[in-house]
């Protein structure tokens, strides 16, 4: 049987799905795989559904204040009132933080249906319609701060086209969270000036910072515009030919994805965000135009980062200079960058090629950032944040940093440059999304959470309820409440973590591939329940042999957390810096600690720090104590204390 999930509400656009960043539209032609409305999914209990409410309750509003008190607002009342030449508030692109934050508002609105949102996101988009210009041109610093002589003077650095781009991708989740039109007015105001100003017979050139390539497919997904879809495909196109000048000296094409056309790059290079913003971009154009050749460069790029470029949280930069990937397996763990934002350009990268070839690998890292790259970087509290992620801070690391991204640091309540802040809050107030989707055939849950997952399709409605502990335990329940009664799919992906070649469902062991999905197919029954049981054994990870900071050394995981030893937790004497492990043995115990995380333990040797730094090879070894080390989820780091941590732990 096919499932024909065609059937929408009447309306002029498509509010069916589609997340900005995240999903697509459940309408684009050429998917093997098929996003859920937004609504189709809901967190119900268990860690996701409370990051997510923390989202909404704590980071949301905290966004507001924060956009508030820098004077992010009065930047756009300035600019509605012509008032040129005056201070302006946050850098250059602040317009851009702002859009953010208000699509974390339209999500987390959507969701809850809080009043206190709904006067926010219409007072705010008020105060946007407002300054925007007559011919569609928005952009407060332009308007406001009078530095320029003519709109899109520093392409590379002004940001103007990515501002606009940002309010689409706002616009576009708060028409389909909410059914609320006034954003999508200015968002396609700005889309015709841009249509007008930018492509292949008109203004050349392209914005320093990519998101505008998929802010674009996205309108173009929900207008059925098909000018936006060509403009994306220009912008795309007419990188890579060094048109992007560095006016300010201090980084080269590379840093702008200007170096190599997008057709001919086979790994990702330069600023790390960028670089994965123009890839998920690129992927989107390649999906709505049917070109198979761009599709499949995007998945060499891919293959090459994930094996080569990345850490084994996801993280995803390398250098400190221009927030940059390094050459290949150059992966430092005490001065690693791994931006938060770069994790979370990564998921929606994987999230567009999974739905372009059903490949579950796509997923599979979905998992492993979200929790290892893209959490870590938000406090438990919902109320403080790391830009940078490192894998390894010392003791006695200096800190400084007038910008405060150092870990070191701890986290903050906020930054100068609040791109992951906000970064976090959308993506946090849209991540349910991720969980599953649909094909001709049936269902395919991806990602494990307390949840209910409801679909109407023409034969019927699909509404699964799924029970588990996940991520602490691999048991997971998935109970049919109703079903059509023609046969349909359910496929379950099977994580790339479990090495074992069986899981349990339906209480018996049944032989699966890692990294697959496996497939039920039945006329289901009201009623009817589905368990699994991933086995979570801890497990010693060790690097490729061309990571130098890495070798000879081993990383813990237990199912798809990667974990850490931090100082917090080791007995008095032994520092996390001295600590070499000395068996193959992991014990897991539950705890009380960081609301409640299980702990893996493990023995190993604290090596005495010599008299000197250098010694001769056969110069008598250190001495040596025994020590039982304690380790948690990397995630949780620096939520007690901020101190010594690492990840990579050498072996004795």
């Amino acid at each position: 049987m096919s499932l024909d999930t065609s059937a929408r509400a009447a309306s002029d656009l498509d509010r069916a799905g589609g997340i900005g960043e995240g999903p697509v539209s459940p309408l684009s032609p050429a998917l093997r795989k098929r996003p859920l409305p937004f609504d189709a999914v809901r967190y119900t209990g268990g860690l996701l559904a409370g990051l997510q409410s923390r989202n909404s309750e704590t980071s949301v509003p905290a966004g507001e204040r924060h956009l508030t008190d820098e004077g992010a607002w009065i930047n756009f009342d300035n600019a509605a009132a012509s008032r040129r030449g005056v201070e302006y508030f946050g850098p250059i692109f602040e317009d851009g933080e702002v859009y953010k934050w208000l699509e974390a508002a339209a999500w987390s609105y959507g969701r809850t249906e809080d009043e206190t949102l709904l006067e926010w996101l219409t007072t705010y988009t008020a105060k946007i319609a407002g300054a925007q210009s007559d011919d569609g041109y928005l952009n407060t610093f332009f308007e406001v701060a009078g530095q320029r002589a003519e709109r899109y003077e520093q392409l590379s650095f002004d940001h103007e086209i990515f501002n606009m781009g940002a309010m689409i991708q706002a616009a576009v989740a708060q028409y389909r969270a909410s059914g609320r039109r006034e954003l999508l007015e200015v968002a396609i105001k700005a889309a015709d000036h841009l249509d007008r100003t930018f492509g292949r017979d008109k203004r050349q050139g392209t914005c320093g910072h990519p998101v505008i390539e998929m802010a674009l497919v996205e309108l173009y997904r929900t207008t059925k515009e098909t000018r936006y879809l060509t403009l994306a495909q220009y912008f795309i196109d007419v990188r890579g030919h060094g048109i992007l000048a560095d006016v300010r000296g201090h980084f080269g094409s590379a840093y702008f994805s200007d170096r190599i056309p997008v057709r001919e790059t086979t790994t990702p290079e330069g600023h790390a965000v960028r670089a994965l913003y123009l890839a998920a971009g690129a992927t989107d154009v390649a999906i709505e135009t049917g070109d198979n050749e761009l599709l499949e460069t995007l998945k060499l790029q891919w293959d090459n980062m994930v094996a080569s470029k990345m850490y084994i949280t996801g993280g995803l930069g390398a250098r400190w200079e221009g927030e940059a990937f390094g050459d290949p397996y150059e992966l430092p763990s005490d001065r690693a960058y791994a931006e938060t934002c770069a994790a979370i350009a990564s998921m929606q990268w994987s999230w567009r090629l999974y739905l372009a070839t059903g490949d579950p690998k796509y997923a599979d890292l979905i998992e492993r950032q979200f929790y290892n790259a893209m959490l870590p970087g938000v406090a438990l509290d919902g109320d403080a944040y790391f830009y940078v992620n490192a894998l390894q801070v010392r003791d006695g690391a200096v800190i400084d940093d007038p910008g405060l991204k150092n870990p070191a640091y701890g986290r903050q309540h906020w930054f100068g440059c609040s791109c992951c802040p906000t970064n976090l809050m959308r993506t946090l107030a849209s991540a349910h999304h991720y969980l599953a989707s649909i094909d001709e055939s049936g269902l395919q849950i991806l990602q494990y959470s307390d949840a209910t997952v409801e679909v109407k399709t023409e034969q019927g409605t699909i509404r699964l309820r799924m029970e588990t502990n996940y991520p602490w335990e691999g048991h997971v329940a998935i109970t049919v409440e109703e079903t059509p009664e023609t046969p349909w799919r359910l496929e379950l992906r099977i994580p790339d973590w479990v090495n074992d070649g069986t899981v349990e469902i339906d209480g018996s062991a049944v032989g699966v591939i890692a990294g697959t999905l496996h497939g039920v197919a039945r006329t289901w029954r009201q009623g009817d329940i589905v368990t699994m049981a991933f086995p979570m054994p801890p497990r010693l990870t060790i690097a490729n042999h061309r990571v130098d900071d890495a070798r000879g050394s081993v990383a813990i995981e237990r199912g798809p957390l990667v974990y850490a030893i931090e100082q917090v937790d080791q007995q008095n004497g032994v520092l996390v810096d001295d600590i070499e492990m000395t068996t193959t043995t992991l014990e897991v115990t539950s705890s009380d600690i960081l609301g409640g995380v299980p702990l893996v333990h493990f023995e190993a040797d604290v090596v005495a720090a010599g008299p000197a730094g250098y010694s001769d090879e056969g110069a008598p070894g250190l001495s040596r104590a025994s020590a039982r080390v304690h380790a948690i989820p990397y995630f949780t780091w620096a939520n007690r204390t901020v101190g010594p941590m690492r990840v990579w732990i050498p072996k004795s």
